[in-house]
């Protein structure tokens, strides 16, 4: 058995390198183009800030549900010894709030 090649095997070999390394100099060429670049760094922050927004919708949904829970009982009814309070001090908060006000514009 000889391993010597014939000349027309050797160029089949080089033409089919050829085109292997065409095919790759296109997906070089296309990974490093701008656009693509862009593109592929866009879809990377999109795909962050939907995850930051899901975390914070988590979030919030679970403060407010145990705010909820705080303020209602397990049937949905409103717990009154902690809801009036809670409304009691809203009220005084936003009076100071506009008795500051009009102090400032007096």
């Amino acid at each position: 058995m000889s391993d010597a090649r014939t000349p027309a095997q050797i160029e089949a070999d080089i033409v089919r390198r050829r085109e292997q390394l065409a095919v790759t100099l296109d997906e070089i060429g296309i990974r490093v183009h701008p656009k693509t670049i862009i593109g592929d760094a866009k879809a990377r922050v999109a795909s962050t800030v939907d995850q930051t927004a899901g975390r914070a919708f988590v979030a919030v949904n679970r403060v407010v549900s145990d705010v909820k829970a705080r303020f209602t009982h397990a049937d949905g009814t409103p717990r009154l010894e902690r809801v009036v309070p809670a409304a009691l001090a809203v009220v005084a908060v936003v009076g100071l709030i506009a008795t500051a006000g009009r102090k400032g514009k007096g």
